[in-house]
């Protein structure tokens, strides 16, 4: 191999490592942007809709793609949503964040609540029965799975209590 051959071949592969190094540091940027981007304030946005636990509960039983054309935006973020009903139980996710499920009338499923790091010991003073009004995003619709033959409850994040 020649000296020309050499040179040339070492700026080949010193360019196409130059190339790779721009395109992984383009990448690390934008996850960094990504990830430091500010997180939706539900608390602070207006309420789209007012809604009883088991009425949003059936809208999802009865036609997953009519509810989730109702309760998602063009991008799929869940529109900001005002739940009412009974507290029917209060857990704690392995977060250690409060879960409240909500009923409301005969619907077979409910609406699982989960509070924020910050709004968190507003459902500590919750009891079973209270009758609540809960503000958050819709993660996941109700849904009835054959197999367990069981109903998956509306699961609602970033949660507040509405006084």
């Amino acid at each position: 191999m020649s000296t020309k051959e050499r040179s040339t071949r070492r700026g080949l592969i010193r360019k196409g490592l130059l190339g790779g190094l721009v395109l992984i540091l383009a990448g690390a940027t934008y996850g960094i942007y990504l990830y430091n981007m500010p997180k939706r304030d539900v608390q602070a946005t207006s309420t789209d809709a007012r809604i009883e636990a088991g009425a949003l509960a059936q809208e999802f039983l009865d036609n997953t793609q009519t509810a989730n054309a109702k309760y998602l935006d063009a991008e799929g973020e869940s529109k900001v949503l005002e739940v009412s009903g009974t507290v029917k139980s209060l857990d704690t996710d392995l977060s250690g964040q409060n879960v409240v499920l909500l009923e409301s009338g005969d619907a077979p499923a409910g609406v699982r609540c989960t509070f924020l790091a910050s709004t968190n010991a507003q459902a500590a003073g919750l009891n079973v029965g209270d009758a609540v009004t809960i503000k958050g995003v819709i993660r996941a619709g109700a849904a009835f799975d054959p197999d367990l033959e069981l109903y998956e409850h509306v699961v609602l994040e970033k949660c507040a209590l509405i006084p």
